[in-house]
This record gives structure tokens, sequence and C-alpha cells, in this order.
């Protein structure tokens, strides 16, 4: 597979992307389910995928099911005749190690990486730069930063981001910052060509209104047409009907982060028939019996059929 330039991925990287959740059966891939989310989502307003990242529960998957995941997607994008970009998620706190990982996944079918900042050391900005810099010129594919201090302890200042989007190989980045101070100065700063989506689901609205270029959000497993509306109806100058679209999907994604991420979606998901278990890893739970009559009372408001077939 010929490695795309940096410039075809940045051209694709906007609207709506989808953090595929990884469906588990009695503790394996399960693979028919899998290739099920990806046919249900291939022929919808998707834009992309991301694979094995936080939503994917990429941190508790093994080498070899990582690159299976990689390859079912992939095979079933090609069955469908769709070329939808595929993004690997990966993070780590060796740099070392990363390039390792880098070297491994080189020639896997894929379009590009999502990487996160090293979590726990908590380097300083001057690390991060060398560290990603490192990444990038070591890469073979293209690479799109994932800001998300909650998660890594560390967060990219806009100094650090504006320094590292000059870099040839970095092309844009999930903004995962809960700032919008910060996300606004950041749009309002970057170099032409390099993208910012939010990752975000609660400011998904917001942050399109700010300039984002789209969004990654897990929430858009669900409704998925109702999100890709609304980023079309602000293209558009429909901020009312953007609001009123928004003011729905809000609620959903109170629900959906209500409890420990992706749990709730696979519930959902599982309900709807399109993965065949809501099975999450450790340390990860399936969803509280508080939290399950919460999803089914929304599945009975939005899509009343599905529960009447349980």
């Amino acid at each position: 597979m010929t490695a795309p330039s940096t410039n075809d991925l940045a051209s694709r990287l906007q609207g709506l992307w989808l953090p595929l959740i990884t469906p588990f059966r009695d503790g394996e891939l399960d693979e028919a389910s899998l290739r099920r989310l990806v046919w249900h989502y291939t022929a919808g307003p998707v834009d992309g995928f991301i694979l094995a990242a936080t939503s994917g529960e990429g941190m508790s998957l093994r080498a070899g099911e990582l690159e299976r995941l990689v390859t079912l997607t992939r095979s079933e994008l090609s069955a469908s005749r769709r070329h939808l970009p595929i993004l690997l998620g990966l993070s780590g706190a060796s740099t070392a190690k990363m390039l390792d990982v880098l070297d491994e996944t080189a020639t896997w079918p894929i379009d590009g990486y999502l990487i996160a900042s090293p979590y726990y050391i908590r380097p300083s900005q001057r690390g991060l730069v060398q560290h990603f810099t490192a990444l990038a010129d070591h890469a073979s594919w293209p690479i799109v930063l994932y800001n998300i201090p909650y998660r890594t302890a560390v967060s990219l200042s806009n100094e650090t981001l504006l320094q590292l989007a000059e870099h040839p190989n970095i092309v844009g980045m999930k903004d995962c910052g809960a700032d919008r101070a910060q996300s606004i100065d950041l749009l309002a700063r970057r170099p032409s060509g390099f993208r910012v989506l939010t990752g975000e689901d609660a400011e998904y609205h917001d942050a399109l209104v700010d300039g984002a270029d789209g969004a990654i959000l897990l929430s858009a497993h669900l409704e998925t047409e109702a999100f890709a509306s609304l980023r079309t109806l602000l293209r558009q100058g429909d901020r009312d009907g953007a609001r009123a679209c928004w003011k729905e999907l809000s609620r959903l994604t109170r629900l959906l982060f209500a409890e420990p991420s992706p749990a709730p979606a696979k519930y959902w998901l599982e309900r709807s028939g399109l993965i065949d278990s809501a099975e999450v890893r450790l340390p990860m739970v399936e969803v509280s019996a508080e939290l399950a009559a919460l999803l089914d009372e929304e599945i009975e408001r939005r899509t009343p059929q599905l529960l009447r077939r349980a």
C-alpha cells in the first residue's frame, strides 16, 4: 500500500470521524460484530475511522489483536468500495518504545496515527516537542496529535502545538484539552493546512462554532446522521437549526459519559443489534443497572421498536 502524502490526509481530516469501539465476546475480538459495525458506518455520513484509541480500548488489545483489528476494518472498507481513511491510535510513555511500534506498524493498511502525549511521566514542553518530533521524523505515516491532559497528566501548550504544526509529517490534532479559550487561540494562530478536530463530545457544537474542522465523537456511534447534520446546518448559516439539533443530541452525550466510556455506548449498540455483546475488558466494567435503566428509557424514546424486539 502506497503511503499517502501529508497533504492527502490533511485534506480528509475534517467532518465527522468515528473512534470505533472494539467489540469483544467471551474475552476475544468479535470479528463478526466488527465487520457489521464497519459496514454499517461506511454507509453513513462518516468521514474516517479511528481504531484502538480511547473508545476502542486500545490499551487492552494484544499486538495480534491490534493488527487483526486494522486488517479486518480495511478489508470491510475495501469490500464496501468506499475508501475511508483509518487512523491508528497509539500511546506510550517511552519514546524509544514508541519508535519500535512505529516500525512494527509501518506496513499496516492505515493512513496515519493518532498519538497521545506520554502519560504518567509529565515531561516538559521541551520534552514534548522532542518526543513528537522524533516520532514524526521516524513515522511512515502522517501523525495527528492527541491532546488529552486529563488522561495523560500533561497538556500540549499552544506554543508547543504551533511549533509541532510546522513539521511536515504532523497534520493536525484531536483537541480534548477542555479549555475553550486555548482552543480558540489555537484556531486563530494555526498554520494553513493544520487541522483541528474536537474530541470532546459535550463541546461539539461550540467547537464547530469556534472554527474547528470537525470532530472525533464516540457519541456519533448513535444518531450518526444527526451529528453530521449539525455541522451541515452551521456551514449553511442556520445557527438556530443547529442549536435545536444540539439540544436534542446533548442529552445523548451526557448519558453516554455518565459512566466510563465506552461501556454505555456498547450497551446501546448491543441493544440495537449492531454488536453481539456489550463486553468490555478489565479494568473497564459494563454499565450499572441504574444507568442501564436510563439508557433503556432513552432507547425507548428514540427507537422504541428496539426494546419491543428485545
